[in-house]
């Protein structure tokens, strides 16, 4: 039998193209939110939207854990850009995710790191950001990088902070979901990846270019991971 990939998005507009591909469908609500069971291209899926903020997806990936017993997660959406290189419609493969709004400084932990925790930067698994790459999008202006996710609970419209995200954390993209989904993968050692595309550049425009380029940001996230899922290894 082969494992079960858990699809998860934090808006509709980040599931709704999976759900009208979504063949033999079956639903399924836990903690408020719909699991929705069937194939894509063959593989076994679980799909849902987890709604927005870590907490959120963090319940969400626990429950495809241990209710829907996953063998790897996909969490794929938007994002505003970090790295100035990137432009809207560019496309973030994460390497690795950290919590940017984690902030104990003042009882000596450094800004970033989840106090008493083993570690506080959270790697994708190497498999997936390897079948990740193999996809080339229609459009060759649309650049695909590896990159780091950062995560926290705010939208992000300041180009200061998004320059200290640059430096101190050295970040690619930065969105409300991804670290809080690798943690708990991380903790029950299950396989994940973060996908990103780039609605906006968190800079003063944020609000405008997140309105109006959300779906074409969600639609190349989407291509992606169904370039994936056609390209599934057997053995994974």
């Amino acid at each position: 039998m082969q494992p079960v990939i858990g699809i998860v998005g934090a808006m509709g507009e980040e599931i709704e193209l999976f759900r009208e591909r979504l063949v033999g469908p079956q639903e399924e609500k836990q903690a408020s939110v719909t699991f929705h069971k069937g194939e894509l291209f063959g593989r076994q899926v679980v799909l849902c939207q987890s709604g927005v903020g870590k907490v959120n997806a963090a319940m969400t990936a626990q429950i495809l854990i241990d209710r829907f017993r996953i063998g790897s997660l996909l969490f794929t959406g938007v994002a505003g850009g970090v790295d100035p290189a990137l432009n809207i419609g560019d496309i973030v493969i994460s390497t690795e995710c950290q919590q940017h709004d984690m902030d104990a400084s003042a009882a000596g932990f450094k800004k970033g790191e989840i106090p008493f925790a083993e570690k506080s930067i959270f790697e994708a698994d190497l498999r997936l950001i390897r079948l990740a790459e193999t996809y080339r999008p229609e459009d060759e202006r649309v650049k695909l990088v590896r990159g780091k996710v950062l995560s926290g609970d705010q939208f992000i419209a300041d180009p200061d902070y998004v320059a200290y995200l640059r430096r101190h954390f050295q970040g690619s993209c930065v969105e409300m979901e991804g670290a809080a989904v690798a943690q708990v993968c991380s903790l029950n050692e299950i396989p994940f990846l973060i996908i990103r595309s780039l609605s906006d550049k968190a800079d003063r425009s944020a609000k405008v270019n997140f309105e109006e380029f959300t779906r074409l940001a969600a639609r190349r996230s989407f291509d992606l991971v169904c370039h994936m899922l056609q390209n599934w290894p057997e053995n994974m």
